[in-house]
């Protein structure tokens, strides 16, 4: 993301329209969550709570998409303001994708 912001920023703006691709995001969105949900809702306090308060994060906003379209996309817009805070959110997306995939894929001892 970092590589290609000026494309990233141009498609999170793009995405932040309302339309057929808003409710397919929102739908694809609950789905995943449903299926973390379903498959992961584990409370115990280590780092894979953060799986399961993703999947609860994805199901709360794909309902979000769907149901009330417009308060998603004025948190979007919020959240999405300029290019420094399109870094912000890749950097942190990046580093809880390097923490998850360490985590997971480092054998145990």
């Amino acid at each position: 993301m970092l590589v290609n912001i000026g494309m990233y920023e141009r498609m999170i703006a793009e995405a932040l329209h309302f339309g057929v691709l808003f409710y397919l995001f929102g739908l694809l969105s609950l789905l995943a969550g449903l299926a973390i949900v379903n498959l992961h809702n584990r409370w115990q306090m280590d780092w894979r709570v953060i799986i399961t308060v993703l999947g609860w994060l994805m199901t709360i906003g794909g309902i979000i998409r769907i149901v009330l379209p417009q308060v998603a996309i004025a948190a979007g817009s919020t959240i999405y303001g300029g290019r420094a805070s399109t870094i912000i959110v890749a950097l942190l997306v990046g580093a809880l994708g390097a923490f998850l995939s360490l985590k997971g894929y480092v054998r145990r001892a």
